[in-house]
Order: structure tokens, then sequence, then C-alpha cells
């Protein structure tokens, strides 16, 4: 317990300082603004903001770009619910019922519920945080680099969880990124390694030009064509709910968040899966299931706290074991790995103020977005009549803008134009961006440990295999191509029903 404490207070010093608070405020109201948005998400606002975390401190950095990941999902049922077109992917289901209530008059209420049930299950997520993260990290010392080697094995594997296009094009992609992390002078040997004689090379490939280039402009090129809707002013009384509101979410705002909260710590998953989980869920229970797609009100709460839920317990693979769970995670990731930290659970007691002035950030963060969404929704409201002809180009300026300020080297920014157009091409072919991403983070930490096995080891391959730990991890690794092959069979395709998420975008 008195750890315990003394790590809140750590955090708090770290959160509530004038830096955390500046750069809390920052990503979360960036995050929302993005969420808005039809089309964009956290992968494109973290990328597009990545620039500034050269010039930030790690702490700092991690927070802000934490609260644009977990401010998206405040912002992307605005959408959902008065335009039936979800700002973000985890959005999508709350239009089933969300849309409904807004044709019926009830936007507000449907609102102001929506973001009720993401407080709740995001701050029940953020104890679980809490309590779960230090314990994993107190195996910190049983962890050798064989351990390290199997965690980075079963992170790059989750990759092939991250999308629904086949195994074999996750492989690729992995594999692609590997090759582009290898980029660069080898730090052993000085050997240069896919360099192709080009000076710009050899420092190796640029985090900020994969982060704009694949994620921030391919994004920013498929939501170009979307268009925004005129919609009607809400008015804060409009918001109120009734008492049988209050009566009926209570309930679905607790299994939604027990839902999210489990699956937002297996890596792979993630809120998204949660979300459909979740609604399936309450039309099980329901006395009334023909009420869902009409104007449920449990069809909005439950989803939307089992979202936030998952958000915040994301974080405990990826700090703990360095195992993103989806591609923002990933960028995510790549913050500490280019300020020289490592990700594992060495992370926690080597960096605690970092981890724990993360965590305490959420505690700030979703009291924000609470603040911001409420009162500013005719904010919002206007936001999304800007015209996109208008608002892309814009922050396509400062994608450049920020690619050349990190080294101010033109050739950056024409290495963005050339990851920008892979990065369409790979989206026109389904080959998903976020394997590679992973690749090019793992890639270079799974090479370092796999060279230190083989030196402590005598080339005793057998090394990899050894102790409770590895093998533990290795069948996490099985499990988890197991679920992935369970996904894509008939059976899973009706259990996670993409057509039903594809129709809702």
């Amino acid at each position: 317990m008195n750890d315990m404490l003394s790590n809140i207070l750590l955090g708090l010093s770290v959160a509530a300082s004038p830096e955390g608070l500046m750069y809390c405020t920052l990503g979360v109201f960036v995050g929302m603004v993005v969420g808005v948005l039809p089309g964009l998400g956290a992968l494109a606002a973290i990328s597009i903001l990545y620039p500034i975390t050269f010039h930030v401190a790690p702490e700092f950095a991690l927070i802000m770009l934490a609260g644009i990941y977990y401010g998206t999902s405040y912002g992307g049922k605005t959408t959902a619910i008065l335009l039936n077109v979800p700002g973000t992917t985890d959005a999508a289901v709350v239009c089933l019922d969300g849309h409904p209530l807004a044709k019926q008059g009830r936007a507000g209420v449907a609102l102001f519920m929506s973001t009720l049930a993401a407080f709740k299950g995001a701050a029940i997520g953020i104890v679980i945080v809490m309590l779960f993260s230090p314990v994993i990290a107190s195996a910190a010392l049983s962890f050798g680099s064989p351990e390290y080697f199997a965690l980075m094995a079963m992170g790059l594997l989750a990759t092939t969880a991250m999308s629904d296009s086949g195994p074999s094009k996750s492989i690729a992609m992995v594999v692609l990124g590997i090759i582009v992390g290898l980029a660069g002078t080898d730090v052993n040997s000085g050997v240069e390694r896919f360099t192709f004689g080009l000076t710009s090379l050899q420092d190796g490939v640029s985090m900020v030009v994969i982060a704009m280039g694949l994620f921030g402009v391919a994004e920013i090129v498929f939501s170009f064509a979307s268009t925004h809707a005129v919609v009607q002013n809400i008015s804060m009384r409009s918001m109120l709910p009734s008492r049988d509101d209050l009566r009926r979410s209570v309930a679905p705002m607790l299994r939604g968040t027990a839902i999210g909260a489990f699956f937002g710590a297996l890596p792979g998953t993630g809120s998204t899966v949660s979300t459909f989980i979740s609604y399936g869920a309450e039309r099980k229970v329901s006395k009334t299931p023909e009420r869902f797609g009409k104007g449920a009100i449990e069809g909005v709460v439950g989803p939307e706290a089992a979202a936030n839920s998952a958000d915040m317990t994301a974080f405990i693979p990826t700090l703990t074991l360095g195992v993103p769970g989806s591609t923002s995670m990933a960028l995510i990731l790549s913050l500490l790995v280019m300020h020289g930290m490592t990700p594992g659970p060495r992370l926690i007691t080597d960096h605690a103020d970092l981890v724990w002035g993360l965590i305490m950030s959420f505690w700030i963060g979703n009291i924000l977005l609470c603040v911001f969404n409420i009162p500013m929704i005719g904010v919002w409201v206007r936001l999304l009549r800007i015209p996109s002809q208008y608002l892309y180009p814009l922050i396509l300026m400062f994608i450049c803008i920020g690619t050349y300020s990190v080294r101010m080297h033109m050739g950056d920014v024409w290495m963005v134009i050339v990851a920008s157009l892979f990065g369409v091409a790979a989206r026109l072919a389904n080959f998903p961006a976020g394997p590679l991403l992973l690749g090019y983070v793992l890639g270079p930490m799974m090479e370092e440990h796999f060279r230190r096995t083989l030196l402590l080891s005598r080339g005793d391959l057998s090394a990899f295999f050894q102790g409770p730990i590895c093998l533990t991890i290795y069948t996490a690794v099985i499990l988890l191509f197991s679920f992935k092959l369970f996904r894509l069979s008939p059976l899973g395709c009706r259990m996670f029903p993409k057509r039903i998420l594809d129709e809702s975008l």
C-alpha cells in the first residue's frame, strides 16, 4: 500500500506539473477534434503531432500521445450519433442506436449518456492499470534476453490480429517492416545494410517518415471525400436524461466496462472487438431485444464504456510487455524506443516517473474530456460544417512543416511522399500498414536480444526455449495465432461481424 501511494504521488508530480497539464490538455483536445472529424482517427492525429515529441521530454510526449489516443474515442461518437458516420472505428456500433435516438429528437441525451459511460469505463480501466501493471513489473528480474526475444516474437505475431487481412499479407508486411527497421549502419559491425549507397539512409529510416507518410497522409487521402452534413444545434437542457435512461444504463455500463477491460489487455483485439461483443451481450440479456437498432440507450452506453475501458487497459501489455495491441499503440511504443527506453517488464522499475506520470494523467485527461465534450457540443457541430477541401489540405501542410522541422532536411519530406504513395498502394491492395510499423519498431530490438542470447549460450539455440517464462510466452503465441485463424473461420465471422462495421463506416 505504501508503495502504491508513493507511486501515485510520484505520478501526480509529473502529470500535475505545468508541462504535464499543458501537454495532456493539448493531447486530449486534438484527439477529440480529430475524433469528431469523420474518417480521421487516433492514428492520423498521432502521426501529425509525432514530430513534436522530438523536442519534448519523453514523459510529457507520452502523456500527449496517450491523450490523443483515448481522446479520439470521446470525439468519435459525436458524428456517429448526429450523422450516422462514426469518427472512429470504435464508434461504429454507437451508430446502430445512437443515430435512431437522434432522429427521435434525443441526440442530446445520447451524447450525454455516452460521455458518462465513457468516463465510467475509463475510470475503472485506469484502476485496473494501477493495480495490475506493478504486478507484472514485479517479475522484471526474471526476464533475460531469451524472454525478451520471446516477447518480441509474440509482439510480431500479434500484428496478424491487427487487421482482417490474410495472415500471409500481415507476415509480409512484418518482414518488410523489419527490413526497413534494420536499414542503416549496424552498430555492432559498422556495416551498412539496405542503404543502396544513399547517405541519407546511413542513420536509418526516420520514424517520422513512417508515421507521417504511411499513416498520416494515407489516412487523409482516403478521408478526403468525406462529406460534412448540416446538423441541428443541441441545447444543454436537451441533454438531461430521464430516470428511466439512468436506470437502464447502470448495468450495461458495468458489463461493457468488464468486457472492455478484458479485451483491451489482450494484444491484437482492442476496443473495436470489445464494442461488438458488448453490444451483442446487451441484446442477449435484454428482455426486449427488439428495441435494439431503434434507439435503445443500452446499445449506446454499453459499447461506449467497453471502448474507453479497453483504451485504458491496452496500455498494460504495451508498457509492461512491450507488445502493443493496435497500430496506435505501436506508434506510442516507438516513442519510447526513440528516447532510448526499452519497453517491457523493466520499464516500470527503471522509469517509474514516466509510467506513473502517464497513469495519473489518465485521470486528468478524462476529466478534461468531460469538460470539453458536454459544454462544447455546439463547437463540434460547427466544426463538422468545414468543407473537407479546405480542412485536409491544411492538415497536409502541417505534416510537411512538422517533418521538415525535425532535422531541417528536405530529403525527409521527399521520403514522406514515397512512404505516402506506398501507404496508399498498400491500402488499395488490402495490405495492412500496422504490421509494417510493428516490424520496424520491434525488429531491431529482436535482433539485439537474438544476438545476445546466442553470445551468452555460445550458439546453443535451445537457450531460446528454456525456462517456464519462455514456454508460457510461446504457448500464448500459439493461442494468439489460433485466435486469428478462428476469427477467419465461418463461426468467427459470425461472432465478429466485420460486415456490420464496414456498413457503418
